[in-house]
């Protein structure tokens, strides 16, 4: 009798939560199974490096490659938000290693910069202590009034990381190969399709993004402009009191830095806004004198002293109700016999998902638990 095929665990998606689940899910069996592990496939439409059959350019719906990104946390006020408090909580603990052990991953340690117009009595309350407990991060301090400019009721600073996406996302994809796992380029139509693709299918992990037909989901179109303003050593964030912001991220590894940036719902619009990046320059050029790593205030630099790398817009798959993270599980026709199958949802991150990711990963890990017991 032929031996039982090796059992496979597929993730679909290659955004940064399959990804880093993908890795998270490799480190975890190695130390907990040891030599007789199984195979883990990527499988995804899209990729952050080149995968034989992928698409050479990547669409606005892989919102992973367009990200700025940074990791600025928001009080956790709702049972949303604090479980996502966690989660970050759990991504700062990651970053803060990468940036320590593996400085070419992509991942920077910086100083981030908040200015609020009109701020909520959750930022109001926050000191170094509860900021610190809460996300992680520490270096917390509030601006006295005269350190504020004009216009802004409250400003502080912390220490946070910084994240070039798509040398991020390279070094994830890498360290997925070089440990063993496998990849298919395959635009899937539905989670379960998964379970096609292999003889022993264990379980599925749909980081899909946004989900396969999932009616509590939508894009947020986000467009920010990728620019050479070199001399940005800090992510400096103004809120203003329309709940609108303005941000520049730098991404280090001379990746420039994006001037950001918009957040509209439902907004399928692919191509960049013209008035729009004319706003965002102007208003992120008001930042631009308060984000270098020393303490001099600069002449604020004029659009023209601007070089524009180029336009970004990606539609971050957002769901109402934040991700879904939950089993489901569904008996599935097969020619010899029906298999109960198990799905491990994880998406519906929105703009969130590099500041959540690896708490995400683990919160996968946990559920998949029962499931790796019976391997």
């Amino acid at each position: 009798m032929a031996p039982a095929p090796i059992p496979t665990i597929i993730i679909i998606g290659a955004g940064v939560i399959g990804l880093s689940t993908a890795v998270n899910l490799q480190r975890t069996l190695k130390e907990t199974m040891g030599p007789d592990l199984p195979q883990i496939l990527l499988v995804a439409r899209e990729w952050p490096g080149s995968i034989p059959g992928a698409p050479h350019q990547h669409s606005v719906d892989y919102a992973s490659m367009w990200a700025g990104a940074h990791v600025r946390p928001i009080p956790a006020t709702t049972s949303q938000l604090q479980e996502e408090a966690k989660w970050l909580k759990r991504t700062v603990a990651e970053f803060d290693r990468l940036a320590a052990e593996e400085p070419a991953s992509g991942v920077t340690r910086t100083l981030g910069v908040e200015y609020l117009e009109a701020p909520d009595q959750a930022y109001q309350q926050q000191e170094a202590a509860s900021f610190k407990k809460e996300t992680g991060l520490p270096g917390f301090k509030k601006y006295a009034k005269p350190e504020l400019p004009e216009g802004i009721a409250l400003g502080y600073e912390y220490e946070t990381f910084c994240i070039n996406s798509p040398v991020y996302c390279e070094t994830l994809l890498r360290k997925f190969v070089l440990r063993g796992g496998k990849t298919m380029q395959k635009d899937l139509r539905s989670e379960w399709e998964a379970f096609s693709l292999a003889d022993n299918v264990a379980f599925v992990i749909n980081a899909s993004g946004a989900g396969f037909g999932d009616p509590t989901c939508f894009p947020t179109r986000g467009q920010t402009v990728v620019t050479d303003l070199v001399d940005v050593h800090k992510t400096v964030t103004r809120q203003y009191k329309d709940g609108s912001w303005s941000f520049l991220i730098p991404r280090f590894f001379n990746g420039g830095t994006i001037v950001g940036g918009t957040k509209e719902p439902d907004d399928w619009r692919h191509t960049p806004c013209v008035p729009t990046r004319k706003k965002l320059l102007e208003e992120g050029l008001k930042l631009e004198p308060l984000s270098h790593g020393d303490d001099k205030i600069r002449p604020k630099k004029t659009i023209k002293e601007v070089s524009v790398i180029s336009d970004i817009v990606g539609r971050r798959p957002t769901r109402h109700g934040g991700m879904r993270i939950e089993i489901e599980e569904r008996r599935i026709p097969h020619p010899n016999k029906d298999m109960n199958c198990s799905v491990i949802h994880a998406y519906g991150a929105g703009g969130r998902g590099y500041e959540i990711s690896w708490g995400v990963a683990n919160e996968v890990l946990t559920l998949a638990s029962p499931l790796l017991a019976r391997l």
